[in-house]
């Protein structure tokens, strides 16, 4: 032992008085790192149950489960992560991945318990002492999904306005993987589709490219898939876990892009024939998106389908109350023509009650169904509203699209702050620039900005192409001269629209009055049903719920062998329409061929 050995022990005393690098009590303080990867934490309040860490996880050691007091609503699954931690590797891809944000892990790493199940528990829910640590691991700043969804080519304001082109061009096959790409497949935005489409399916189908199997996920719940894919109104995305980020998921424009790689010819092959012939009649009246699509359903089915329509053409208000530049007639056609490849049979310029009665109807089919449109349009009944120079929106739309001559004044005035008063505003306005170069539409709405009710790109895309659009004005009176000529309409201020108890009962500043002129004014405040199809006995047999008709959840109405669906029942929104008419084919084909719905027949 050399000398130097004997001394080095006490070489360590000159480091008595020196700060200690080790922890003063290292049986009771022992903190992880500041990022250290601990126990889980979950912020309730920032929760969706969007189930992305569960999807992440390699070890399958996350499991979405249901929780007491929280219940599922539209954007929330109502389900939280449980983790297992005979499972977890604390990789924290859970964490990196959350959409939200909520889930993140504590630095502490401490935990002693005797029963194995108590570490598999519910961040958040089951309340540990950790819950409150601030240190510890936790997402980046910005989630590892892009922000912003794919830019949609579209025509310029200056392009657009001198035609009824279509304004959105539709993705190519780069951005539309690109887009597909954001999705994480989580599944909230099926609950809120009024038809549950399979969309993170069709999604991961326009990923791999797969575009047949992406038409066949389509025709599975939505025959107008290419209607849809430009004017539905996109509930799914409000549900859409990026939303909480960023954008959401362009959902609508990926469901036009699959449905534009195949030709409307292969759709017919994909989607299959229809069953052999069951020898069952059923008689719809109506075109629309309610009407074909309980068609479509009815005649897969093997029943023999007779659609009854008062117009030239099939399509419903889609074909005539939505501008072409919206929605082209093409694309409508294009889902139409599949439909009536599958046996179904449309007599046009046909309407019931004058060419055809409901009897008729009642005593040769097996069961009748009632798909019409709300094809008038409702008046402000305020003075002066029955000028002849007072229009509605939706007879003018009518015109528009048939390809009528109509006046087109150098002022006009559109009542309405819906997609309706934008559509016909916009319509009037392509008009106005053909006839006389400028263009001169004032729309006066009772809703403020934030609350318009028309799509905020209606909104953005009607003030880039020149109409003049007045939020909280409320009107009064249609101005007439003493010739009995329109001159303008008279507003006032809005203080309010509904009162305490939500009902409508406007308030004005009477203070606040606006006089604008205009030549002609159109109405554009809603819709309601033509009840003459029913007749007048007809009318008193049913019954009916603040006008209009009141039927059961699968869509029977007071009398037997009548079914309604569609505008008429539910209100204007094609993509609900499309529902209304699979729930009531459903009901109908269950009435009219029980054998295949009873347990012998399955």
């Amino acid at each position: 032992m050399s000398v130097r050995d004997v001394l080095s022990p006490f070489s360590a005393w000159k480091n008595l008085f020196r700060d200690p690098v080790c922890i003063p009590d290292p049986l009771n303080d022992r903190p992880g790192a500041e990022r250290y990867r601990g126990f889980h934490q979950n912020d309730m309040e920032k929760c969706i149950g969007c189930g992305t860490c569960e999807a992440i996880c390699q070890n399958a050691a996350i499991d979405m489960v249901a929780v007491d007091d929280i219940s599922a609503k539209q954007g929330d699954s109502g389900l939280r992560p449980k983790i297992d931690y005979g499972r977890c590797c604390w990789c924290a891809l859970c964490v990196d991945v959350c959409m939200t944000g909520s889930l993140s892990m504590s630095n502490e790493y401490k935990w002693v318990e005797t029963d194995p199940d108590k570490f598999r528990f519910i961040p958040g829910v089951d309340k540990k002492y950790w819950d409150e640590a601030e240190l510890g691991y936790q997402r980046e700043s910005r989630n590892m999904i892009p922000a912003e969804r794919v830019d949609m080519p579209e025509l310029k304001p200056q392009e657009r306005i001198d035609s009824y082109a279509e304004i959105v061009k539709g993705y190519d096959i780069a951005a539309a993987r690109l887009e597909a790409d954001r999705c994480v497949s989580c599944g909230l935005c099926i609950a809120t589709c009024p038809t549950h489409m399979s969309i993170p399916d069709y999604i991961k189908a326009v990923r791999d490219g797969d575009y047949e199997r992406g038409v066949k996920l389509l025709y599975e719940t939505n025959p107008f898939s290419e209607v849809c894919g430009r004017v539905c109104t996109h509930r799914c995305e409000t549900s859409c876990a990026a939303r909480n980020e960023g954008d959401p998921i362009a959902i609508r424009w990926l469901k036009r892009h699959i449905i534009e790689q195949v030709p409307t010819e292969k759709i017919r092959t994909i989607i299959g024939d229809p069953a052999p012939a069951t020898g069952k009649k059923v008689a719809i009246i109506g075109a629309g998106p309610a009407g074909l699509t309980a068609a479509f359903d009815l005649a897969r089915k093997g029943h023999q389908v007779t659609v009854y329509e008062a117009q030239a053409a099939a399509g419903g208000m889609t074909r005539y109350g939505i501008p072409e530049y919206r929605l082209p007639y093409a694309a409508l056609d294009n889902d139409i023509s599949v439909i009536t490849s599958m046996g179904v049979e449309i007599e046009y310029n046909t309407r019931i009650g004058k060419d055809i009665s409901m009897q008729t109807l009642q005593q040769e089919n097996d069961a009748v169904l009632l798909a019409v449109g709300l094809q008038l349009g409702r008046s402000t009944r305020i003075p002066g509203s029955d000028h002849p120079q007072v229009k509605k929106a939706v007879d003018l739309l009518r015109q528009i699209a048939a390809g009528d001559e109509i006046e087109v004044p150098k002022t006009l005035l559109v009542i309405g702050g819906g997609n309706v008063a934008m559509d016909i505003a916009r319509s009037m306005a392509r008009l106005q620039k053909q006839q006389y170069g400028e263009i001169n539409i004032t729309l006066t709405a009772l809703e403020d900005f934030a609350h318009f009710l028309a799509d905020p790109e209606e909104v953005k895309e009607s003030l880039e192409e020149g109409i003049n659009i007045l939020d909280s004005r409320g009107p009064q009176s249609c101005e007439i001269d003493a010739d009995n000529k329109l001159v303008g309409l008279k507003t006032w201020k809005v203080l309010s629209i509904f009162d305490e108890e939500h009902r409508f009962a406007p308030r004005y500043d009477e203070s606040d009055e606006q006089i604008h002129k205009a030549e002609m004014i159109i109405e554009a405040i809603g819709q309601m049903m033509d009840a003459d199809v029913l007749g007048d006995a007809l009318t008193e047999q049913l019954e009916w719920q603040r006008g209009r008709i009141q039927v059961t959840a699968d869509g029977r109405t007071s009398e037997k062998w009548l079914w309604s669906a569609g505008d008429c029942v539910r209100g204007p929104d094609v993509v609900t329409a499309v529902a209304d008419g699979h729930r009531v084919a459903a009901s109908i084909d269950a009435v009219i061929n029980p054998v295949t719905h009873s347990p012998e027949g399955e």
